[in-house]
């Protein structure tokens, strides 16, 4: 289940477009176009986050100030805190074994690590994706850490969880700069960073991700979540006993 609230401007929006499309026969002027674009924009979101909206390339056109006040305006963040709000609740109500065995699994990339500031050269996800500017922006290790998923990953580790780090990112030429960077964004101590091998390059991020958590469960350990910002982060065998979906959308991975 997805959780996120809408905003009251958004949904001020819905009904105002409402009341458009049920009016006296008025041409639409300006302001009632933005809104009838707001109104589909944020219907486009809920799809991407329900992942009812798969296999897009870009932002579309009519969206793309919409994602960038959504991402920047302060939504995003009650989403995400939303989301961290229900994973609190559901780790109150689990304890880590004393073997040792109980793991989560983050994925990297805008869930430990942001791209927001490669994002917004790049139209919030309006241009096309480019994996050539985005390899150079990984390698500078510059991506922040998001702050509320690091309060995550610190309450994990005291919880006597072990942490898995997950990434679609090439190990060859990403997993040095990765390192680094999760090291000086405070991400200490976690079990092991998994990062994409010759031998998946060119596999989906689904049957990629699937292999590496069944390789961790055939060596005993129990994945009790798994968190990640793309449906494919979550999706697949042995993705653990609970998902949690942080929003983005910006972009989409299969």
């Amino acid at each position: 289940m997805i959780s996120f609230i809408l905003a009251s401007w958004e949904l001020l929006l819905l009904i105002l477009a409402n009341l458009f499309s049920r009016g006296t026969g008025m041409m639409l002027g300006p302001r009632s176009s933005m809104a009838v674009d707001s109104c589909y924009c944020l219907s486009w979101r809920f799809a991407v986050e329900a992942n009812n909206a798969q296999a897009w390339r870009m932002v579309p056109a009519q969206c793309v100030f919409y994602v960038e006040n959504y991402m920047l305006a302060g939504q995003y963040n009650k989403d995400l805190d939303m989301v961290m709000e229900q994973i609190s609740t559901y780790l109150n109500g689990i304890v880590a074994a004393d073997d040792g065995m109980d793991a989560w699994v983050l994925d990297i990339d805008d869930t430990c690590l942001s791209n927001l500031w490669y994002y917004e050269g790049k139209r919030f996800g309006g241009d096309p994706w480019d994996p050539s500017t985005f390899k150079s922006w990984a390698q500078g290790g510059l991506c922040p850490a998001i702050p509320a998923v690091l309060r995550l990953y610190k309450r994990l580790k005291k919880g006597g969880f072990n942490v898995f780090l997950l990434t679609g990112r090439d190990e060859e030429a990403l997993g040095a700069p990765t390192a680094r960077n999760l090291h000086a964004q405070g991400f200490i101590g976690y079990e092991r960073l998994i990062l994409r091998g010759p031998s998946y390059r060119g596999q989906s991020a689904v049957a990629f991700k699937s292999a590496m958590r069944k390789q961790l469960v055939e060596e005993g350990y129990r994945i009790r979540g798994n968190v990640g910002d793309q449906w494919s982060d979550l999706q697949g065998d042995c993705n653990g006993d609970r998902i949690f979906k942080i929003p983005n959308p910006m972009y989409f991975v299969p």
